[in-house]
């Protein structure tokens, strides 16, 4: 018998090469429908994280945005705003007068010019003098630094205990909301003014030059009303859907409360800032008019006292020596009230969007191609 070869025939290696070939069509052919019903589900893109940014962002485009946010649109709106201006400059006058002033103006003394000065009589005296030729202007120059230094103290005490205590009293909740809210209520009921008024009278040789304690003595009871508003925010904006995705996410208390929920209460908290600024300035100043603050160098409240005792409100010659501080108590007022309204606009999330500067708008030139390519990608939006 002839024995056939297992070599195989040029007819038969071309019958086998065809069939491999409509093999590889036939999955080309299921890949390219794969990935057309993938364009259909997906609208082109296989999965968000394949979208790759064309430029890279540089450290100067970093820079440039927290410029931006944090510098530009602050500044803007505080200059579109009528009473930013107002407020703004009437404050940093008086930080000026509290900071640079002592520096210029020598402090006055006794005998130093003629009694009860006329103000403007004499430019050495521009303010007038009070009944034994002390400087008015002096006087309250140098009374500026001691009083902001009582309303920094006081309101950051205020603003920092209401905060901390109802932010984390609405955000646990239980029993640790049960015990903070008790202690809230507790401080909201006590009578401030009386309060200050015997403590004042306590630790009269602690608080004796140091105006510091003296602002967080008049602070000691103010902080209820805002920790109980705090807390009534925080029970809304912990259901938000930012903080169950931060939740998810493992981050913790701390973060979630004061870098995630807090920012967005900012705008109430700075205007009580201000209130709390104002409520230190009326309380010491009364204080000190009725003498129950001890005190080493004038203040404002200390000369309204002296010049009461001299009958000054009721004399036409010396009425200036009463009015001077009243005037300085009445503009820093004024001046902090507006600028707690224009900061309130300055925290606002939407006013500070329309106000920056964004890194997009002082690149256009170099990166309105990519700009048009995002917006295509993004339908026209």
């Amino acid at each position: 018998m002839t024995r056939h070869s297992e070599t195989p025939t040029d007819d038969e290696e071309d019958e086998r090469m065809d069939f491999e070939s409509a093999i590889v069509s036939d999955t080309d052919a299921d890949a390219d429908a794969d990935a057309d019903e993938r364009i259909e589900t997906d609208g082109g893109v296989g999965t968000p994280f394949e979208v790759v940014s064309e430029y890279e962002e540089t450290r100067r485009d970093r820079y440039r945005k927290l410029y931006d946010a944090y510098v530009y649109a602050p500044i803007s709106i505080i200059w579109r705003d009528w009473r930013a201006r107002i407020g703004f400059t009437i404050v940093a006058l008086y930080v000026l007068m509290g900071t640079v002033g002592p520096l210029i103006v020598e402090p006055t003394g006794v005998t130093e010019g003629p009694a009860i000065a006329a103000p403007f009589e004499t430019m050495e005296y521009p303010l007038g003098t009070d009944n034994q030729g002390r400087d008015l202007f002096s006087q309250t120059v140098h009374s500026t630094s001691t009083i902001l230094k009582m309303v920094l103290s006081g309101a950051v005490f205020t603003v920092g205990i209401g905060t901390i205590i109802g932010a984390i009293a609405g955000y646990k909740g239980g029993m640790t909301d049960t015990v903070l809210s008790s202690i809230t209520d507790v401080f909201i009921n006590i009578p401030g003014f009386p309060l200050v008024m015997v403590l004042g009278l306590m630790f009269d040789d602690v608080i004796l030059g140091n105006p510091y304690a003296i602002g967080v003595l008049l602070s000691i009871a103010s902080w209820g009303g805002l920790a109980r508003a705090i807390r009534s925010q925080m029970l809304t904006l912990r259901e938000e859907s930012f903080v169950e995705a931060s939740q998810a996410m493992g981050i913790g208390t701390p973060t979630i409360v004061f870098k995630e929920i807090v920012p967005h209460l900012m705008p109430f908290v700075v205007i009580n800032l201000t209130n709390a600024g104002r409520k230190v300035i009326f309380e010491a100043v009364a204080l000190y008019y009725l003498g129950i603050l001890p005190f080493e160098n004038l203040n404002w409240g200390s000369i309204l006292n002296q010049a009461y005792g001299a009958n000054a409100h009721a004399r036409p010659d010396a009425l200036h020596w009463f009015l001077v501080p009243m005037f300085a108590i009445v503009f820093i007022s004024v001046g902090l009230t507006l600028l707690g309204q224009s900061l309130d606009r300055v925290f606002n999330p939407r006013v500070r969007a329309r106000h920056e500067k964004t890194t997009t708008d002082a690149n256009a030139d170099t990166e309105g191609d990519g700009e048009t390519q995002t917006n295509e990608m993004m339908g026209g939006v």
